[in-house]
């Protein structure tokens, strides 16, 4: 392939173009993987669990005033714990939890 003077052999790009997918899998796989637990913290918690309804705080920003009154379908701070528990279990080799129960019970590591 020629390009305004760059030359780039096919098996180069191929090689490129493989390296990228395993990225693209995980992140999709992480994204599925976050989606199933907040689907499981929605049928086994109706408000966060992580919100204090008496002092609207936020455990996960450690006193931090919660915005959205406990609702985490979208909520940032709950998705990036989520990110965070997934990269935790992915780094030490464990298998990932099923429910987000296993989240809860699980001592922090």
């Amino acid at each position: 392939m020629k390009m305004s003077g760059i030359h780039v052999s096919d098996d180069e790009l191929n090689k490129a173009l493989s390296e990228q997918k395993p990225k693209q899998e995980n992140n999709n796989e992480k994204q599925k993987w976050i989606q199933k637990m907040i689907k499981s913290a929605k049928h086994h918690h109706k408000i966060c669990p992580y919100y204090d309804k008496k002092t609207g705080m936020c455990f996960l920003q450690l006193g931090g005033k919660c915005d959205r009154e406990g609702r985490y379908e979208n909520c940032p701070v709950f998705r990036q714990f989520l990110e965070k528990k997934y990269e935790e279990y992915k780094k030490k080799g464990l298998p990932l939890p099923v429910d987000f129960t296993d989240i809860v019970t699980t001592p922090f590591f």
